[in-house]
């Protein structure tokens, strides 16, 4: 029996969304299971069969923020304080934001400069390539000389060896994303700019950053979540001072057990800032990733 081309279509579209809609479970469900671990209690944490749904197979609890210390408890003090979450919220924010800026800016000047001047001595494509090869670099690799240097110069556990190592490793990603973004703009701009009489700083300033502006919200956005997310600096180059969240994260164990109430609880809070950061700049993020795709 011949199968018509109609049927074809519709066959391979339902294939098409039963894939989507596995993928999607499979990426949202680590979010669902996180959430609903930050309101269980230790019996319903490690009970098994797994518990999934509240209300109908556990009741929901505020054991864990308890526990951790960010809202008051009739047992006494939790794991942490709320002064400590508090402080390291405040550090890898302001570390984040921090080598946010400094990364986009200094990435912007020589993605700038990749693209509209041609350099003499190195070609641009081998600087370009140079540049991206330390992304490369794996991290543990930078972790001990890092720890020798910052140990001389005194930037261990401080926010602004903190913001100059992330701002090290976004840097590259910075230059290549934007340099790809400025080659969609027609130089003939900036030929006609400077004309005008415009420097160079200033053509970029009032030409190509406001045509590039989906590229710089959407590099922001991935700098800012990489920085946010970064642990094996902040384990290694942190010990009171500048520790950010993720490395407090990390030392919610008990012996040889984890902690999983109390984790779920802290990446719940964790979240919260990026999903916001996101949402605010979605908008952009997206114009800016499709402007890429069609390039």
């Amino acid at each position: 029996m011949k199968i018509s081309q109609r049927t074809k279509k519709r066959l391979g579209t339902s294939l098409i969304y039963f894939v989507l809609i596995v993928v999607a479970v499979v990426m949202i469900f680590p979010l669902y299971w996180t959430f609903v671990t930050a309101f269980k209690e230790p019996r319903d944490a490690f009970t098994f069969p797994p518990k999934y749904i509240p209300y109908l197979q556990f009741k929901p609890s505020l054991f864990a923020f308890k526990d951790i210390g960010l809202l008051p408890s009739a047992e006494g003090s939790g794991t942490h304080s709320a002064t400590a979450i508090l402080g390291t919220l405040r550090n890898s924010i302001v570390i984040a934001v921090g080598s946010t800026v400094v990364s986009v800016v200094l990435g912007s000047l020589a993605a700038y400069a990749l693209w509209n001047f041609r350099f003499r001595r190195w070609k641009n494509k081998d600087i370009a390539f140079f540049i991206l090869s330390q992304r490369m670099l794996p991290p543990i690799a930078l972790v001990i000389p890092y720890f020798i240097l910052y140990s001389r110069l005194h930037l261990l556990d401080t926010v602004l060896g903190m913001i100059i190592a992330h701002t090290v490793a976004s840097a590259p990603f910075v230059v290549w994303i934007m340099k790809s973004f400025f080659n969609s703009i027609p130089k003939e701009l900036i030929d006609s700019a400077r004309i005008d009489g415009c420097s160079h700083f200033s053509a970029l300033w009032r030409i190509v950053l406001p045509l590039s502006l989906p590229g710089l919200a959407a590099t922001s956005v991935f700098t800012t979540i990489f920085s946010w997310n970064e642990l094996l600096f902040a384990i290694t180059l942190t010990f009171n001072k500048a520790r950010t969240f993720p490395a407090l994260v990390a030392g919610l164990t008990h012996g040889s057990a984890a902690l999983w109430w109390d984790i779920s609880a802290m990446l719940l809070i964790s979240m919260v800032p990026v999903f916001l950061f996101t949402m605010l700049f979605q908008r952009y993020i997206v114009s800016g990733l499709t402007l890429g795709a069609i390039k």
